[in-house]
């Protein structure tokens, strides 16, 4: 954070007039100039030491105070509890009970039931910045078992859904975070970026780090929209018009995307919206992108660059650049960090995360020669570049013995111009399976079929999908809850899909070629 306060304060000086902070409703507007927001910092810095705050916890919209809130915390030396908006009510207990903080500064999309839960109940409760205020006292005990809670250093700690429903609290220390964006400045240095748009939640580290301190750090003007306005209802509504609409006004240089909101602005590409010109860097991360997505965005003048990272790397590791790119990789890894390939897994050396909130045997020597196991499967090319080959706790093996990534087949069926969405199943099974989104309900099960027969043809025998079911619908973002069968940003919870769609799983291994489902079930099986 010091890198990012030297520049607020040396935008001050020289351009203190210029926006720094912009909003979006009906008109966009300045909400503060260079000298407006660090003003506002500073008022916040002191108010929060006169409370004697050591840890914040924030919940709001994509709003000003968001982001003030956040600088402040970094000035100040206080540790900062982002509350994802798409949490359930007991998710945001979790976190608050796994640390006690000593204030809360939230809107009114946090349920009251959660502020209720608090004990101690808050001594002190107002307005600050436009939201709610409130102040708790914790006493000697309190105070003891949060610094048993958190590694020394933590910064900010962001929770993650992640395949369960159980967050875990990543706690990241402002040096790791300040390494990250200086990555990013110098990746995205050559677009002269001068506007971003924030898409994503600012409770997202992503868009935390390189939507809001890599933008500002480099003098560009950050661009906040409430996150209904910009046409999300939830964690899984979307109104496409919307966010068009906001995208046509605002006129953004840069975006961070998931690879959905990707093939949202492909497909109104391609049916005619007419695509702002000032776009300059568009970074889709969260999920593998299909390369064939990306070729259609660049067709269509949108600069897509896919990056991979994770939360407990500071969100990013490696990024494709306006003089480095190459589709269908993850790029090349930026300059603080150094990746090697073990036994097929990715590993990253240097910056990482300290450790999870509440559980010490997480927390990690600080040097840079432990690295921290992704999890993720991958391989780096003759170039450098990074590719993933999927998760290792997904991996499939067959009843052949044969080692299957079922995200690797899921992205060859993507290319399909039919499929929209699957999900691959094999596990201990001779064979394996695919539940199959169409692209459009119009889109004919032989049409499908044909895709499928055609993506088999340059994939080895056992991982062909050898049957398939269509679902009667598309699965969406989950909101946080044990039910849900996608992660927040659109990664399938396997273990949940499996349980949902049991009855069809196991049709598609026990039907002979004649069998059809009966009309009550939720797929319909074919067989390839």
């Amino acid at each position: 954070m010091r890198e990012l306060w030297a520049a607020i304060n040396a935008n001050a000086a020289t351009r203190g007039d210029d926006s720094a902070l912009m909003v979006f409703d009906t008109a966009l507007e300045t909400a503060y100039t260079w000298k407006q927001l660090q003003r506002a910092v500073r008022r916040l810095v002191w108010r929060l030491r006169q409370d004697r705050v050591r840890v914040l916890a924030l919940a709001a919209d994509n709003v000003p105070a968001w982001v003030i809130a956040d600088i402040a915390c970094g000035v100040a030396g206080i540790t900062l509890l982002p509350l994802p908006g798409f949490f359930a009510p007991g998710q945001l207990q979790h976190a608050l009970h796994t640390v006690p903080v000593d204030a809360l500064l939230h809107d009114a999309t946090l349920p009251d039931a959660v502020v209720a839960a608090q004990n101690p109940a808050p001594v002190s409760s107002h307005r600050l910045l436009g939201l709610h205020y409130r102040r708790f006292e914790r006493d000697e005990r309190a105070l003891a078992a949060r610094v048993d809670s958190l590694p020394q250093g933590t910064s900010k700690i962001t929770f993650t859904s992640g395949s369960t429903g159980t967050p875990k609290g990543a706690c990241l220390s402002a040096g790791h975070l300040e390494a990250v964006t200086t990555s990013i400045v110098a990746a995205t240095q050559s677009c002269e970026i001068t506007r971003h748009l924030c898409v994503l939640p600012l409770a997202t580290l992503l868009e935390n780090v390189a939507g809001v301190h890599a933008p500002l750090r480099s003098g560009a003007a950050v661009v906040l929209v409430p996150q209904q306005r910009l046409g999300f209802n939830g964690a899984s509504g979307f109104s496409l018009p919307a966010f068009l609409d906001v995208l046509s006004h605002c006129r953004p240089q840069s975006l961070i995307l998931i690879p959905q909101l990707l093939e949202a602005l492909v497909m109104s590409a391609a049916s005619g919206w007419r695509l702002p010109d000032s776009l300059r860097f568009v970074a889709v991360g969260g999920a593998s992108v299909n390369p064939v997505l990306l070729e259609r965005a660049w067709q269509f003048g949108i600069p897509a660059f896919e990056g991979y990272g994770l939360s407990e790397c500071g969100s990013v590791v490696s990024l494709n650049t306006p003089g480095q790119r190459r589709n269908g990789s993850l790029g090349r890894p930026l300059p603080h960090v150094r990746v090697e390939i073990h036994d097929g897994e990715i590993q990253v050396f240097g910056p990482r995360f300290l450790g999870y909130a509440g559980d010490k045997a997480s927390w990690l020597p600080q040097d840079d020669i432990t690295p921290l196991a992704t999890g993720d499967l991958g391989h780096q090319d003759a170039n450098g570049y990074l590719h993933f080959n999927g998760r290792r706790k997904n991996l499939l093996v067959s009843s052949f013995g044969r080692n299957i990534s079922p995200e690797w087949v899921e992205t060859q069926l993507a290319a399909s111009p039919c499929i929209a969405q699957s999900i691959v199943f094999g596990d201990s099974r001779p064979y394996c399976v695919a539940l199959v989104q169409p692209r459009h309900p119009r889109i004919r099960d032989e049409e499908i079929n044909a895709s499928i027969t055609a993506i088999n043809a340059a994939l080895p025998d056992y991982a062909r999908v050898q049957r398939w079911a269509r679902l009667s619908e598309p699965l969406v973002r989950g909101s946080g809850l044990e039910t849900d069968l996608l992660t927040s940003n659109g990664r399938p919870r396997r273990a949940q899909i499996a349980q949902r769609f049991a009855a069809t799983l196991e049709a598609l291994y026990s039907a002979s070629n004649d069998d059809i489902l009966t009309p009550h079930q939720e797929a319909t099986h074919h067989v390839l």
